[in-house]
């Protein structure tokens, strides 16, 4: 029973995690990433860019504007930031 609630954690993981762009790396240890999705409307089909910025965990402060990163959800590190990078 335990080994199937630990693969469906991963399984989520997996599927939660996003690819994005960063936009800002002023804050220490924070990094902010913008990341884009094609949505698709539901009653007009029409397909629509959606974007939405996320206060990443970046705890060695590597990464810096313009540089494409794949971020997982986590536990609360903070009032916002809710996301690590990979």
């Amino acid at each position: 029973m335990r080994n199937k609630m630990e693969n469906k954690e991963i399984k989520n993981k997996i599927l939660a995690r996003k690819k994005g762009r960063v936009v800002s790396d002023k804050s220490d240890k924070t990094i902010v990433v913008s990341v884009t999705e094609f949505k698709t409307h539901p009653k007009y089909k029409k397909k629509y860019k959606s974007t939405k910025r996320y206060k990443v965990h970046d705890g060695e402060n590597k990464y810096k504007t313009g540089d494409v990163v794949e971020i997982v959800p986590t536990r609360p590190i903070s009032k916002d930031k809710y996301y690590k990078v990979v």
